[in-house]
């Protein structure tokens, strides 16, 4: 299948179901917590992608604009965040992609992003965009999954979905990868310029004249949160680092690594609400 064709195609992403029951449950209330309710829309890749495309719709004028789950809810009425609620509850039903571990899927997505915010402080980016983009930034792998089963189902079996070698395979196998896959859904919701171009990009940040520093920063966060996974030796992260891009960032691997407080042995706040 080519990229416009899949980006054609229409799909759902799959929410995190006790995510969505808990954010219905707040939302009846008579004085939701909106404290709660960003964060809980803020660990679920699924509803803020949901949440963005609404805030960025051309109903509200700020088409572009919004970044981020806490600028959004500022634009929009709790009668708009229950309305989307409800809609990603059906999305909370699907209970497989082929090929993907959902559980895995959401607890990485989450903490590429919390790697992310703290890798854009060091910078000086926009820690909440970076959080934004580091959430969503493989919402790509799940379409491709869901609108290229058969195609997807036999790379899987050489590179798994959170290898560090998948972009590079999807793009010999596929001619795209997931990072252009959610760049063109991410334009396709008018998302914020900067965004797309940072979700795009993040495969290769600093190739071909490109100088988008929070595609770097996705870059590095997501090599840290898949290096994890793959329970990746000293060694190895030695050897697998992205200098090139710490380099242009001037962040090294130490800093790098520094920036990832999270115990993996714990569960997760993502998983306890998986």
């Amino acid at each position: 299948m080519e990229l416009k064709a899949l980006l054609a195609t229409p799909f759902v992403l799959p929410s995190i179901p006790r995510v969505v029951a808990l954010l219905l449950n707040e939302l009846a209330l008579s004085e939701p917590d909106l404290k709660k309710i960003t964060q809980l829309i803020s660990s679920d890749p699924a509803l803020t992608t949901r949440l963005l495309q609404l805030a960025n719709s051309g109903f509200f004028k700020l088409s572009g604009r919004v970044n981020s789950v806490s600028e959004s809810l500022a634009v929009l009425e709790l009668s708009h965040v229950r309305t989307m609620a409800a809609s990603a509850a059906s999305g909370a039903s699907v209970k497989a992609v082929p090929g993907i571990n959902l559980l895995q899927f959401w607890a990485y997505s989450l903490n590429v992003a919390r790697l992310a915010r703290s890798l854009a402080g060091l910078v000086r980016l926009n820690q909440q965009a970076a959080f934004t983009c580091g959430l969503i930034h493989a919402v790509g792998e799940l379409a491709i999954h869901i609108g290229m089963p058969e195609q997807c189902a036999e790379l899987d079996q050489a590179v798994p979905a959170l290898d560090l070698r998948r972009a590079r395979s999807e793009r010999r196998a596929f001619g795209f990868c997931y990072a252009q896959v959610g760049a063109g859904f991410a334009r396709k919701w008018n998302f914020p310029q900067p965004m797309a171009d940072a979700l795009e990009h993040q495969y290769a940040p600093f190739e071909n004249d490109v100088y988008e520093p929070l595609a770097g920063v996705i870059h590095l966060a997501a090599w840290r949160a898949r290096a994890k996974e793959a329970d990746l030796s000293e060694r190895e992260l030695a050897v697998t680092f992205p200098g090139g891009v710490g380099d242009v960032l001037r962040l090294d691997i130490d800093m790098v690594l520094q920036q990832d407080p999270i115990d993996w042995s714990a569960q997760l706040p993502g998983r306890d609400l998986i």
